[in-house]
């Protein structure tokens, strides 16, 4: 069974995506996607969601 893990990152600089990014690699996750959170008067993301997956440990 696939589980997911949703991390929300308050800061969408590059450093702080590839901490996240390795961390959670680290751990054994793999990257499903990445939601980026806009704001109207921006152009630029004001937030991201990265989610992973993994196998069910039993």
């Amino acid at each position: 069974m696939e589980v997911y893990k949703v991390v929300e990152v308050s800061s969408v600089a590059e450093d702080t995506l590839e901490d996240v990014l390795n961390e959670w690699a680290g751990k054994g996750w793999l990257l499903d996607r990445i939601q980026f959170a806009m704001r109207e008067s921006s152009k630029r993301p004001s937030m991201a969601f990265i989610i992973f997956t993994r196998e069910q440990q039993e």
